[in-house]
């Protein structure tokens, strides 16, 4: 049975306006296998996956710093737990576009315009601690929906390091959607 190619049109990742990427060089210089209009939707799927993930550290974080409540304790340290991995593995992947030959998004700018996750108002609108973990929960599982569509395409184009490297992001956030699913219940 024949793989069918899946385009960015296809994808749940948001569309910005304008240009995505820029390429740092030129499609000749770069030979590592994958074809030049793949590695650019490969790079683009990346950096929307990037900006979801940047998103999803940063209300981490946030909530991390705000949380109160019967839960205080528990939450405090899981969500230190978690931003502290998720702010660890951006750095792979916006490596990751660079040597797919593209600049990696890196402004908050480019993350709001790029991401799926709905921003926060910061410390004035912080919900109660079953609305962190609610918001938490529906960013964890809208990071694998981005991951889940950039990898189909990276499969298609047999980009083994970025399947690999989502594959992992996916497991990371699935476990991280289920443990505070988990306190919800």
């Amino acid at each position: 049975m024949a793989k069918t190619k899946t385009t960015t049109k296809d994808k749940a990742a948001p569309k910005g306006k304008g240009k995505v990427l820029d390429q740092v060089a030129s499609p000749s210089r770069i030979n590592i296998g994958i074809a030049n209009e793949d590695r650019k939707e490969i790079a683009e799927g990346l950096a929307h996956y990037l900006s979801d993930a940047f998103t999803l550290y940063l209300k981490t974080h946030n909530f991390h710093w705000n949380v109160t409540g019967s839960m205080f304790n528990s939450l405090h340290a899981m969500f230190m737990d978690q931003y502290t991995e998720q702010w660890n593995a951006l750095d792979d992947v916006a490596e990751r576009i660079r040597a797919l030959g593209y600049n990696a998004p890196g402004s908050y700018a480019e993350f709001i315009r790029l991401t799926s996750i709905r921003e926060e108002e910061g410390a004035d609108g912080v919900p109660d601690w079953k609305g962190m973990v609610q918001q938490l929960v529906a960013g964890n599982e809208a990071v694998c929906r981005t991951a889940r569509s950039v990898l189909q395409t990276a499969d298609d184009a047999g980009d083994d390091p970025t399947v690999d490297l989502l594959t992992q992001r996916l497991q990371t956030h699935e476990k991280y959607a289920w443990m505070l699913r988990s306190l919800l219940e």
